[in-house]
């Protein structure tokens, strides 16, 4: 255990966790909503500081960052439990384990072990990933620190329900974050337990502080995959940078969402050229091994830049960071 940062004592013992924009109430000898976070006698605890339910070495490309040192290794971690509560959950088994067990899974690990371990692994970064980062951010952010001292990237893969006072605490640590935009209003509300404005408003932020920026929308058929959805999002992106890349993914039945199909291929083939009508430059369909869709394409002379299968590459015609038939210059961080 460790003593939680982003709190604030209330009455009667209560605390008041200012770490995600849940912004829980927690009475003593209760946790929120994240399940890994506990008031004992007024004072609030990190359960998992330390606690590393999985790691392991991934292509930065499945985060998914394909603008961010493409071809790279990413050491990556992750503690039980999440912020959200979403019915489709890809890992469920560990972001949603506090919902049914009291007890705190994991190895043992320090912030040094893990960067050494990153280093000696030959990995540009290291990824805090598989549950929502943010409700282990004690731990994280000792291990930001230390990479950063050895020149080791720092990567968020998160829901964006980060606070605000939180995000920017991390914000000079951290290199690059790929947010899940997951639907509309509705959408949170009924199949995350979340809100949608606050996911907006850090993606704003997380432009504004300079950190590299992807997006994610896993498209499920009948909640979010109406044109009208997708248009929405595109055209909020490009509000913000039209270089933000938007990866668009295949759906697949899991955790209590198993009466809706797989994602059509079509579907992702057009909410693909949707973002590129509304003006972004880079969109990608994901979980679709093959499609054309994995590719980088050069925005102004459409020429193939990077060739992609799966998680892997096969070529990059980008040197200088720029288009090697045209020298535009290609938005992102690592480029060759």
């Amino acid at each position: 255990m460790k003593e939680a940062l982003f709190y604030t004592k209330l009455d009667n013992g209560k605390i008041g966790c200012n770490l995600c924009n849940h912004r829980c109430i927690i009475s003593i000898n209760s946790r929120g909503i994240c399940g890994v976070r506990e008031n004992r006698e007024g004072t609030l605890y990190s359960l998992v500081y330390g606690k590393v339910i999985a790691k392991a070495i991934d292509p930065i490309e499945k985060k998914p960052l394909f603008h961010f040192y493409p071809g790279s290794a990413s050491y990556s971690i992750a503690t039980v439990g999440c912020n959200f509560r979403c019915l489709h959950c890809q890992n469920f088994s560990i972001a949603h384990y506090t919902r049914y067990y009291k007890d705190i899974q994991g190895e043992e690990l320090s912030a040094e072990e893990i960067v050494k371990d990153a280093k000696s692994s030959n990995c540009e970064s290291i990824s805090y990933t598989y549950t929502e980062p943010t409700i282990f951010i004690e731990f994280a952010y000792d291990c930001m620190r230390l990479a950063h001292k050895e020149k080791i990237k720092n990567v968020f893969v998160s829901n964006g329900y980060i606070s605000e006072e939180a995000l920017r605490f991390i914000a000079p640590y951290l290199d690059a974050i790929n947010v899940d935009l997951k639907g509309d209003e509705g959408f949170y509300k009924k199949i995350c337990g979340a809100k949608l404005e606050p996911v907006m408003e850090n993606i704003k932020l997380l432009k504004e502080l300079g950190i590299w920026v992807e997006v994610t929308t896993l498209i499920i058929p009948e909640l979010n995959d109406s044109e009208d959805f997708l248009k929405r999002v595109a055209r909020f992106l490009y509000s913000i940078d039209p270089a933000i890349p938007w990866h668009v993914s295949r759906f697949y039945p899991k955790f209590q969402i198993l009466d809706k199909p797989v994602t059509p291929v079509e579907t992702l083939i057009k909410a693909r050229e949707i973002g590129f009508q509304e003006g972004l430059k880079f969109v990608y369909t994901g979980n679709i091994q093959g499609d054309k869709g994995e590719n980088t394409y050069c925005p102004n002379c459409k020429s193939l830049l990077i060739e992609r299968f799966g998680y892997f590459i096969n070529k990059i015609n980008i040197k200088n960071s720029r288009c090697l038939f045209c020298g535009n210059l290609i938005e992102g961080k690592g480029f060759p």
